[in-house]
């Protein structure tokens, strides 16, 4: 039976951890100059709603490294629920490629595709969720820090689909998460109130983000303006001004804070210059450990799926 990723609701924190130590030695054996073409031969296609740097790059460098071969399918290319429905574009598919991402504007459009096709669908981004970056998040801090145990990751900002997924996995692997954001701002309450009825460490959302910054071992931002809510930027700017991730805000962490941005950054809006170009940013490794995490995703979903087949 073929497997998905949706959101990480899908993994057990067994299979995160598993995807994260094959994560890793995936990234040790590229440094070492080691070849791993374990997906000889598979072709990975990328449907795509919204424009990418990291997430385009990521997937097809990746890919190509571990043998296989990509399709780059944009917006014009399909014209997803327009031009084409959802289930036919699934359906085709799936009889040419053998794992699909799509980088899509709504939730139900992965869902659909990953009920549709019958190979690996991946969420490789919608409005609900981002459990790609999150991944590669887990794996950075793990670099950074020795492990993920009585790790506090503060998340400063929108209570957007990075949090969500930052929620699911905090309740799996039983590290604390905070969100400091202003009212009205959020995270999805079915998302929040499962990770809070699952979770081993403590999940809690606040306003105040003097709270939220003291003792936090990862301080992590995002823009507060995404794809599709250009009209509400003023209001936006307004209101998460407060929240900004600059020096004053690192001084209140813990020594040896880590500071990450799933990026693109807007500098001077969400984050300072100072902060994410200075000593305790890891965002660039962030931004590489993209590819690796998700080469594992690929290898271990393809194998899942071929062993429950």
């Amino acid at each position: 039976m073929k497997r998905d990723l949706v959101t990480l609701d899908g993994l057990s924190a067994e299979e995160l951890r598993s995807l994260l130590a094959l994560a890793a030695r995936l990234k040790q054996q590229l440094a070492q100059g080691q070849a791993h073409p374990l997906l000889a031969g598979r072709t990975l296609a990328l449907v795509f709603e919204k424009p990418s740097l990291r997430t385009r790059v990521t997937f097809e460098t990746g890919m190509f490294q571990l043998g296989g071969h990509t399709v780059y399918l944009a917006p014009d290319d399909i014209g997803l629920g327009k031009r084409e429905s959802v289930t036919d574009v699934a359906r085709a598919l799936s009889q040419w490629v053998d794992v699909i991402a799509a980088r899509t504007f709504a939730q139900q459009t992965v869902e659909e595709l990953a009920a549709e096709a019958s190979v690996p669908v991946i969420n490789a981004l919608s409005d609900l969720a981002h459990p790609c970056q999150i991944i590669a998040d887990l794996l950075t801090i793990q670099e950074s820090r020795g492990s993920l145990d009585g790790v506090r990751v503060t998340f400063l900002g929108d209570g957007n689909n990075v949090v969500n997924s930052w929620l699911v996995a905090a309740s799996k692997l039983g590290f604390d998460f905070t969100l400091a954001c202003p009212a009205g701002y959020e995270p999805d309450a079915g998302v929040l109130e499962r990770a809070c009825a699952a979770a081993a460490g403590s999940i809690t959302i606040t306003h105040d983000l003097d709270q939220a910054a003291d003792g936090a071992d990862v301080l992590y931002t995002d823009v507060w303006t995404s794809m599709g809510q250009e009209e509400e930027t003023a209001t936006r700017l307004q209101a998460f001004a407060p929240y900004q991730l600059n020096q004053s805000v690192v001084d209140k962490a813990t020594d040896g804070v880590i500071v990450m941005h799933d990026l693109p950054a807007h500098r001077g809006e969400e984050i300072t210059d100072e902060v994410i170009d200075g000593p305790a940013s890891v965002v660039m490794r962030q931004a590489e450990n993209r590819m690796h995490a998700q080469k594992a995703l690929l290898v271990w979903l393809l194998e899942a799926s071929e062993a429950g087949s």
